[in-house]
């Protein structure tokens, strides 16, 4: 295969290879507009252009600020063409964080998103002194909009962006993502050419599709995963498509008919609560088939099941699970889930589907993905799949998963006593995750190293296990798994508020309008009590959770409950519920 030494060869190799007409396309007033592989260089190359001649110099770093668009990739293109750095920033940070950020990398000039981002940015620009200039893709009053920087093009020649362009090398910096962190402040995961490329060919024989398929895009692009696929996909030479927002997108699957999308384990819970609440609508004989499908999938395995078995499974894909097909456009080769663990039990039943769930494992100073399951390697539940063919695995005294490649960082951005602390000299990474190998060829997560606690009877508790497992209950949308140091686990717990006011309806039981009420009702409170009984019977008495508090609002990452990724900061969540805390142990 032939392979490009810096991103930004990606696209040109594509307009050499497969121009597309559709290179990306957005939604906007009610009609998808496309941008083809030609007029997308000729914009990333003004941007070059214009960037130069506002004196941008190599090594400059160059702030990016805003949700998912063509704009934020042709910018991207556009700095890295010019030798300066890009820094994505995720939209949705602290004001605290923003001003770290910024100060940190040292950023000059940066392009933000919209009139919300703009008034956040210039809010602070006072306190950042090496910002000089901000830009914004949408028309905001009062400020510079980013044509602006390619209005600048005429004054430099496209020679000049050759030039910069030569002197580039495959090994060199390419982008710093900042990683949001469960503690602490956010750290600069340098990360270069080769870093995320290496990446790219890697991961290249785990997604289906060629030139002709379409990819849906929704996780944010400032994440790397989300990020390496995009350059994935103009590889491969599929037409990215913008989804409009977690609202839309089940409208921008039917119109679009993806062949591959990108999800976090959340979203794919959500499509299937969707299907479920579907199948309650129905009646009779209808309903009694839907569900008769569902436990058919939830006995799925790939190989070994009798001829009985397989001759219900075809008759449930035919009924049933080709309507799940429907529902995801009917061309669905596969969704790649990452950034969480995924449910096993929903790979199973998908994959029953023929809607196969690829869930991998990375992190952004991995380039990220480290393993994937494929269609090609194969599949196993409950794993993150088989090791890339150009990543090595291999685990600590304590389990932890250390790796080694060419998709490990270079470093984080000055700070090298945090760099030395998980970077050996022979370039092995400590992931701060625990797992083993299983058949000798799938790798499975355990836990965070760091989120294993201990009751104070000395058991070990393994959290985030217990947790995606309560979760496999409708009740339960969110849950956290406490009790360090105390006497027994206990929990925070977020109830699937939609689904218990439906659940109240049908029981004839008023639970009030707020979200407040519904947490205190008793008869809620009850259910729930008896959801977490259930699923208690799967764990060990020192495991069991033995006592919860509900919470009337969803964790958030404007709180600072959540990073970006949806990942727990414990602490942090800790501190805003020691109320719920103190009642649970009785202080």
């Amino acid at each position: 295969m032939e392979k490009q030494e810096r991103l930004f060869d990606i696209p040109y190799y594509q307009l050499e290879k497969f121009p597309q007409e559709t290179m990306f396309s957005t939604k906007r007033d009610g009609k998808w507009d496309s941008v083809s592989t030609k007029e997308f260089l000729e914009k990333a190359n003004l941007v070059s252009r214009g960037l130069i001649a506002l004196g941008v110099q190599p090594g400059d770093k160059i702030g990016l600020v805003s949700g998912n668009r063509v704009e934020w990739n042709i910018m991207d293109i556009g700095i890295q063409q010019t030798g300066a750095i890009g820094v994505p920033i995720y939209p949705n940070i602290s004001t605290k964080d923003y001003k770290y950020i910024f100060g940190d990398a040292d950023i000059k000039l940066c392009v933000i998103g919209d009139d919300e981002l703009y008034q956040k940015i210039s809010g602070i620009k006072s306190e950042l002194p090496s910002l000089k200039s901000i830009y914004c893709f949408d028309e905001v009053k009062g400020a510079s909009h980013w044509t602006e920087i390619m209005d600048q093009a005429g004054k430099i020649d496209i020679a000049e962006v050759e030039k910069r362009k030569a002197v580039i090398k495959n090994e060199d910096l390419a982008t710093m993502i900042y990683t949001s962190g469960t503690t602490g402040n956010p750290k600069g995961v340098m990360l270069s050419h080769n870093n995320i490329l290496s990446n790219v060919y890697g991961s290249y024989p785990s997604i289906p599709g060629d030139a002709n398929s379409r990819s849906l895009t929704f996780l944010p692009v400032c994440h790397v995963y989300e990020r390496m696929l995009h350059y994935l996909y103009m590889r491969a030479g599929f037409s990215i498509h913008f989804a409009e927002s977690l609202e839309t997108i089940g409208e921008n699957i039917k119109e679009v008919k993806p062949h591959v999308f990108t999800a976090v384990p959340r979203l794919i819970e959500k499509v299937y609560e969707k299907i479920i609440s579907k199948g309650d609508e129905l009646t009779g004989i209808k309903k009694a088939l839907f569900f008769w499908a569902v436990s058919v999938g939830e006995e799925f395995e790939q190989e070994g099941k009798s001829g009985w078995y397989n001759f219900k499974l075809k008759i449930a894909r035919k009924l049933i699970f080709s309507k799940w097909q429907e529902a995801l456009g009917g061309e669905v080769l596969a969704i790649a889930s990452g950034a969480a663990a995924l449910q096993p039990r929903l790979a199973r039943i998908f994959l029953a589907a023929e809607i196969p769930i690829l869930e991998g494992y990375g992190l952004t100073e991995t380039s990220p993905v480290i393993s994937v399951n494929c269609l090609k390697k194969g599949i196993k539940f409950g794993t993150v799949g088989p090791v890339l063919d150009n990543v090595e695995v291999k685990f600590a005294e304590d389990g932890e998963i250390i790796v080694r490649g060419p998709s490990v960082m270079m470093g984080y951005y000055n700070q090298p006593e945090k760099t030395a602390e998980v970077l050996t000299d022979d370039g092995w990474f400590h992931t701060g995750d625990i797992g083993e190998m299983i058949d000798g060829k799938f790798l499975k997560i355990t836990d965070r190293k760091k989120e294993i606690f201990k009751t104070s009877g000395g058991k070990y508790i393994i959290p985030q296990m217990m947790e995606n497992k309560f979760k496999e209950s409708r009740f339960i949308e969110q849950l956290m798994v406490i009790g360090e140091g105390r006497k027994h686990p206990a929990a925070l717990v977020i109830p699937s508020y939609d689904f218990v006011r439906e659940w109240a309806v049908r029981k004839n039981i008023s639970v009030g309008k707020t979200n407040k009420e519904l947490v205190e009702h008793p008869a809620v409170i009850d259910r729930i009590r008896q959801e977490i009984e259930q699923y208690n019977e799967l764990f060990g008495q020192f495991e069991k959770i033995k006592k919860f508090e509900l919470l009337d609002e969803e964790f958030s990452v404007e709180k600072g409950e959540i990073t970006p990724t949806l990942k727990f900061k414990r602490k942090k969540i800790m501190e805003i519920h020691k109320d719920k805390v103190d009642k649970i142990y009785g202080v």
